[in-house]
């Protein structure tokens, strides 16, 4: 492999995917919302906040490097070439977005009914009460004509903010409503005052804990939880990572938080990003590292333990460690 500078290398990691396709790949942005973007080719990326997130995949990342190597499937080193090869022909231009006020929330047409919605989460093993009182208070719902499973972020008024919608068939098809706003993302607060915060990577991962803590007879009520709405690689430097807009938003408004239990997901990215947020968060907050004993996530979890998925003995003796 030819040497590569470190200096050149540094570089090319500094640019982010939105500058990277501004100023490279043009016709391959696709503006969605204030601040949010998605590509022609990927129509389930979400690109905002210098971070990157192809949602139907489940993968993300935080510059321009990443993406050409994950999404496009080039080596770090044609990466490199790329992005360095472009900025000697032009040096990119840093466009700067202007501030929009009263952006309005596109949300999915909602179905007549939400059964094919109710039999999906089921199947998930998401307890039925927990779904029916989600759809009572307009948090989930079906949409038309796709019925896809939509997630709903509402603010203090309970005023729609956020969208997060899922296919109900077999593929991996998801994706964020135009218009969201990721301090909204959605979330379960609790009824009774709580000291706590759960965080999730998905609304499945956050139900699939909501219905754990009923199979052990947890008033899940009393339990405040957050979706993330997926997690991206940290920066390698803890100084750069930033606090998901959403918890950050949160632990504002309630300053009686003390104590943040992080349930993200055992795979690469989740570990990684637990570890960045333990970093940041312990500063001020007692912050304690919740993934799932067993599986990729809560939802794999809960699964093995309704015997949905297949679960070898040792397995099933192991316990889930939920909310005190």
């Amino acid at each position: 492999m030819p040497y590569i500078p470190p200096e050149i290398v540094k570089k090319a990691e500094e640019m982010d995917l939105l500058t990277y396709l501004q100023n490279y790949e043009p016709d391959e942005l696709v503006k969605i919302g204030n601040g949010t973007y998605t590509t022609k080719t990927h129509d389930s990326m979400r690109i905002s906040n210098g971070l990157w997130n192809w949602f139907s995949e489940g993968i993300g990342g935080k510059n321009a490097v990443s993406y050409l190597m994950k999404v496009k499937k080039y080596s770090f080193l044609e990466a490199i070439q790329t992005i360095i090869g472009n900025i000697n022909v032009k040096q990119p231009v840093i466009y700067k977005e202007e501030k929009q006020e009263n952006i309005v929330l596109v949300l999915p047409t909602k179905s007549n009914n939400c059964d094919r919605a109710k039999r999906y989460l089921m199947s998930r093993g998401i307890a039925p009460e927990i779904i029916k009182e989600c759809i009572e208070n307009d948090l989930i719902y079906e949409s038309e004509p796709n019925h896809n499973v939509v997630f709903i972020g509402v603010d203090d008024e309970k005023c729609p903010k956020y969208a997060f919608y899922r296919g109900t068939n077999d593929t991996r098809f998801m994706g964020e409503s135009k218009g969201s706003d990721k301090a909204y993302t959605f979330r379960l607060k609790a009824k009774t005052e709580s000291n706590r915060v759960h965080l999730f990577e998905s609304a499945i991962d956050l139900l699939s804990y909501a219905t754990l803590l009923k199979m052990k007879n947890i008033d899940w009520h009393r339990e405040n939880m957050i979706s993330l709405a997926g997690v991206n690689s940290p920066s390698k430097t803890s100084e750069n990572n930033k606090i998901p807009i959403a918890i950050k938003e949160f632990l504002e408004k309630n300053p009686n938080i003390n104590e943040i239990h992080l349930h993200l997901d055992n795979d690469e990215v989740g570990r990684n990003a637990s570890i960045a947020l333990q970093e940041t968060l312990s500063k001020s907050y007692k912050v304690l590292d919740r993934p799932a004993p067993l599986g990729k996530d809560c939802n794999d979890y809960l699964r093995y333990m309704l015997g949905i998925k297949k679960l070898n003995k040792t397995a099933k003796e192991k316990v889930c460690e939920v909310a005190r």
